[in-house]
């Protein structure tokens, strides 16, 4: 029968492809237009502001009369469409906010007061596609502050050519934020499973765009002897391996030889040609910036050197539970 070809089922796949895209497409388009009306009508009340506080609750009485059950313009939502027009041009609306849902321009108004940190978050949302949920957390690590940090230390300029070492300086944060809590004794098998998803998950989001897992305590074989990477990760954007170590102590010169070691055998043993060179980042508990910028005027691999932290005022009864660095590696 004709439903039962190949052919059939490969016109019938392009078709479905087609109208998801064209589905997709159409709903952002109107949630463009949406954010786009919100700002006019916000513009519009500024321009009108002097009528007094009981101006927006006959307006949003009246609104809601002549359209019955439509959402979004009560008193308060209102208000933050007046906000969103007094503190976004008109440029900004349809280059980069146009592009959010309401609720992220609302999260990002209730949350963040300094407009340039507001549009880097709005910018970083669109860029790496998060959910609501992943910008407040992005936010409350302070991923702004981190990533704009003066004095983060590495030798990309000089071992990295062009664009590949402003993306990866621009990648790195100082310090990374870890904010795992270790799993509850007695938990379900299932339980503990989704919970290391989870904090994979949560790694892979506090080191940033394109890093997809390759391997934990990964195993390489160098002239017949044994050796584990804390972590390899493979990033699509920078079309590169990233070995990372963790080190429980605070940063000290030798570290760079050890990580110099792995970034050159994943380079020998690994990279292909169509792979950039692979990049080193070394995390530590503290580290002096003097030592660090010293310990990297010799090095030829590409090396980053962060801090990390396990969380920013974590309750109490947390932190009597707070995994150590081996904690982490042994749940990712």
């Amino acid at each position: 029968m004709l439903m039962n070809s190949s052919e059939y089922v490969e016109v019938l796949c392009q078709v479905k492809q087609h109208i998801a895209k064209t589905r997709s497409r159409a709903a952002s388009k109107a949630n463009s237009e949406l954010i786009c009306m919100y700002w006019r009508i916000g513009a519009l009340l500024n321009e009108n502001d002097d009528w007094g506080s009981g101006f927006l609750e006959s307006l949003s009485k009246d609104i809601r009369n002549s359209y019955p059950g439509i959402k979004g313009f009560s008193v308060r939502y209102l208000k933050y469409m007046k906000k969103f027009a007094r503190e976004c041009d008109a440029e900004k609306v349809h280059t980069v906010y146009a592009l959010l849902s309401w609720s992220h321009i609302r999260a990002l108004m209730d949350k963040v007061k300094n407009l340039d940190e507001r549009l880097w978050y709005a910018q970083a949302s669109v860029h790496n596609g998060w959910p609501l949920a992943t910008l407040g957390h992005q936010m409350d690590l302070h991923a702004y502050e981190r990533q704009a940090k003066k004095g983060k230390i590495s030798n990309f300029s000089k071992t990295l050519p062009d664009p590949q070492s402003e993306l990866m300086q621009q990648a790195l944060k100082d310090p990374y934020v870890f904010d795992f809590i270790t799993a509850e004794q007695g938990r379900e098998e299932r339980d503990n499973e989704q919970a290391m998803m989870d904090n994979l998950q949560s790694l892979l989001l506090e080191l940033g765009t394109g890093f997809a897992l390759v391997g934990r305590q990964y195993h390489l074989v160098v002239g017949e002897d044994d050796f584990y990477i804390d972590m390899l990760f493979y990033n699509i954007r920078l079309h590169c391996y990233v070995v990372v170590e963790l080190k429980n102590q605070d940063f000290k010169p030798e570290f760079n030889g050890q990580l110099g070691f792995y970034v050159a055998a994943v380079d020998g043993e690994l990279r292909d040609e169509a792979d950039n060179h692979t990049i080193g980042l070394l995390l530590c508990k503290t580290k002096n910036n003097a030592v660090a910028e010293y310990s990297l005027r010799s090095m030829n691999a590409p090396i980053g050197i962060s801090e990390y932290r396990l969380g920013d005022d974590l309750p109490e009864e947390y932190a009597k539970i707070l995994p150590s660095a081996e904690d982490i590696m042994a749940r990712i």
